[in-house]
């Protein structure tokens, strides 16, 4: 639900729902979405994480593409998501199901989750943008961290695309090196977004500025998001698989992305604070 033209569920872009190639990333970090819709899996001794459940039809793609890089399914034992609008985790309920999961949401999105988005800001009187509800086992807050096994993920709010976006960080070990990934939530502004007056969100522009601080912040060697769009997967796969080692590896990229996301939002905010739509 980015900078994409939000529709029915029967138009979405095929890239959503078309498997993309399961890969390992770094470490014990695996890529197990769609071609667009991302979806990592984080594997330790003691169970693994998967992060976003993407669409409702989404469980069965991921399913397969977890036990396509020899993994079981059932070993998932923590769900996160990087934001609370239906292509993220829509699949969350059936992913529980499955699974047993124990879903951990930013506090900002637990009501949407629960709702199964009837309380989202934006799209809760939207039918085609809700979803299955599923209870939250786990609320976080800003910094919080998620522990399993011997991996450590850091839950960073990074507001206004959704009011609990989160972009996750983790450190993973690869060739005798520590990289140092950022899985960005979601710094877009989507079509009707109001940043100037927004009676549901009052704080909404704040919050993505806010959110741009922290995104500049953070330390990152390997770029990722929540789509796979912002990091250019298709390309650095295709590196990958040809033989480079450090195909993933793009702190340029994340900078530069961050910066475009950043102007694109101030050019909103300066057109809708003139008083034109």
């Amino acid at each position: 639900t980015e900078i994409y033209t939000l529709s029915l569920h029967d138009a979405l872009p095929i890239s959503w729902t078309r498997p993309a190639t399961p890969h390992r990333i770094a470490g014990n970090l695996y890529y197990v979405g769609s071609e667009e819709l991302a979806a990592y899996l984080v594997v330790t001794p003691q169970g693994n994480i998967l992060i976003n459940s993407n669409l409702e039809s989404s469980p069965p793609l991921i399913r397969k593409s977890v036990e396509a890089l020899g993994f079981r399914f059932s070993d998932i034992k923590i769900l996160l998501i990087s934001q609370g609008h239906f292509d993220h985790c829509a699949g969350s309920a059936q992913i529980k199901r499955l699974t047993s999961a124990k879903y951990f949401v930013m506090d900002g999105d637990v009501s949407v989750v629960e709702s199964g988005g009837k309380t989202d800001f934006q799209y809760g009187k939207r039918k085609d943008m809700l979803f299955p509800p599923a209870h939250v086992d786990r609320v976080l807050h800003d910094g919080d961290q998620v522990r399993l096994g011997d991996s450590v993920l850091v839950a960073h709010l990074t507001a206004g695309h959704n009011k609990g976006t989160t972009t996750w960080t983790m450190d993973e070990r690869e060739a005798g090196r520590t990289l140092h990934v950022v899985i960005v939530g979601g710094p877009n502004v989507n079509p009707g977004y109001k940043l100037v007056g927004n009676t549901a969100y009052p704080k909404i522009a704040e919050d993505y500025r806010k959110g741009f601080e922290v995104l500049k912040s953070l330390p990152c060697d390997v770029f990722l998001g929540a789509h796979a769009g912002y990091y250019g997967m298709k390309e650095k796969l295709a590196r990958a698989q040809a033989g480079d080692r450090n195909a993933f590896i793009d702190p340029e990229g994340y900078r530069a992305y961050i910066a475009d996301r950043e102007r694109a939002f101030e050019g909103e905010l300066k057109r809708q604070q003139a008083g034109k739509r």
